[in-house]
């Protein structure tokens, strides 16, 4: 499977194709779920992907009127970063050649629900922190260096670090 379980040919071979046409870089994602009226968990959702689908569950934690039976969708939030950024780091260590003996992430996040409660103004998400463990022979300066490439490419770490326009829509009956 290439280097670090990245298809490193494959992924040259995108690279490639896109520098031709750079809207080969687009992609969307799609989730569509529906909030559970009866006992269980609260929401649910079929998720597709390129080579089957799944079905995600999440609950609120019962101190927000769930029932804490499934992953909450803050949790998901943060498995979702967590995931990407860590993806991130492994592709870039793939791309230079570097192979990993060990890589690992911990993600964690302050979160402050008294907005959520309609009691103060307070920012919801305090922070993000992610704390990454890297075993590898290459040199320190080089896992550092493709440590900031990971910030500065990851989709999740721009997501959570840029304002992206939200669009809501409504419809009732």
């Amino acid at each position: 499977m290439g280097v670090n379980n990245v298809n490193v040919d494959k992924l040259k071979e995108t690279v490639a194709s896109v520098q031709k046409d750079l809207s080969k870089a687009k992609k969307t994602n799609k989730v569509e779920g529906e909030w559970s009226l009866s006992a269980g968990a609260q929401f649910k959702a079929e998720v597709s992907f390129e080579n089957g689908k799944v079905i995600l569950e999440a609950d609120q934690p019962s101190f927000l009127g769930g029932g804490g039976l499934k992953p909450g969708p803050m949790i998901y939030c943060l498995y979702g970063s967590a995931s990407c950024y860590v993806a991130t780091f492994a592709t870039m260590a793939a791309m230079e050649g570097i192979q990993l003996k060990k890589l690992r992430v911990i993600a964690e996040s302050n979160i402050d629900f008294s907005k959520v409660f309609g009691l103060s103004e307070n920012p919801i998400a305090e922070k993000v922190k992610f704390t990454l463990y890297v075993e590898a022979d290459a040199p320190k300066e080089k896992i550092k260096e493709l440590e900031e490439l990971s910030r500065q490419r990851c989709p999740a770490v721009y997501c959570l670090t840029n304002p992206i326009p939200l669009e809501t829509e409504l419809r009732i009956g």
